[in-house]
């Protein structure tokens, strides 16, 4: 480890598990002071145990549910109870479902800003100032997708969140500038979570023959959270805004805004392939 985050006082949400739980435990390896908090009150607590047991320090952690941001608030108020302000900020925590428009329903569209979009929004809005404040510079970690950078079928509700967090994090990028807290966005394609095996897809049946084998071809792409966590902790070390987790998600990303007319030809036949897993009108 770097030593980068030695003694710096951490936030990491959706630490009960998945890339959360991974990048709580590189920052308690690193040095962070942690600040810890998820919806999965077992999970998080099995987290902050295991941080302590790599040599870390966890000064204090919770379980809420990020959407409520009188929970946040609350939380917020706890924790500069402690410390004036943290050091690093990451918003990690999220949910995922997929579904076209016709059979998404307006639950799945706002469980998904709720707790993709305003959650960090809750959580930027309580520990950002004080950060501002302090006058001590830091850091802030928004943890966005590869459906916040191109359009992936069947990903309209899901993207409609992870691009909106990846708009904040543009404009906080030169915002936050002249208080010299960075900026990071990270946009992880595939990555073995349970996640991966809870998510929801709208109008399909998962147990498809056909929909569990693209299942299979996504899970084989599908990186470790700790791979994730390690370029997060890179991706703070060098400064950079935009963390890739994957090669693939990079140049995706680079040919999408170089070749724009073949980039919307390949989405619109990947839109139509996906469409065949859809029952008859």
């Amino acid at each position: 480890m770097s030593g980068t985050l030695k003694d710096k006082k951490t936030l990491v949400t959706g630490a009960a598990s998945g890339i959360g739980r991974a990048t709580a435990l590189a920052a308690a390896r690193d040095g962070a002071q942690l600040f810890l908090t998820d919806i999965n009150e077992d999970g998080l607590k099995e987290t902050a145990d295991l941080a302590v047991d790599v040599g870390g320090t966890v000064a204090y952690f919770k379980a809420l549910d990020i959407s409520d941001y009188d929970a946040v608030t609350e939380f917020a108020t706890e924790v500069h109870s402690q410390v004036e302000s943290l050091d690093v900020v990451m918003n990690i925590a999220g949910i995922s479902a997929w579904g076209t428009v016709e059979n998404l329903e307006h639950h799945h569209w706002k469980s998904l800003v709720d707790v993709n979009l305003m959650g960090p929004i809750h959580v930027i809005e309580n520990f950002i100032p004080p950060m501002i404040k302090a006058g001590k510079g830091g850091n802030l970690v928004n943890v966005s997708s590869a459906a916040g950078l191109l359009a992936l079928p069947w990903h309209a509700a899901y993207s409609a969140s992870k691009y909106g967090l990846r708009g904040v994090s543009e404009v906080l990028q030169f915002d936050l500038k002249r208080h010299h807290i960075s900026v990071h966005l990270v946009v992880p394609g595939a990555v073995k979570t349970p996640l991966v095996d809870s998510f929801v897809v709208v109008g399909v049946d998962k147990e498809d023959p056909r929909v569990k084998r693209y299942m299979h071809e996504f899970e084989k792409r599908a990186i470790s959270p700790n791979t994730a966590a390690d370029a997060i902790m890179k991706g703070i070390e060098k400064d950079r805004f935009l963390v890739y987790t994957s090669r693939d998600i990079q140049f995706g990303y680079w040919w999408a805004r170089k070749f724009a007319p073949p980039y919307n030809w390949l989405m619109q036949k990947a839109n139509d392939r996906f469409s065949r897993f859809l029952p008859p009108a």
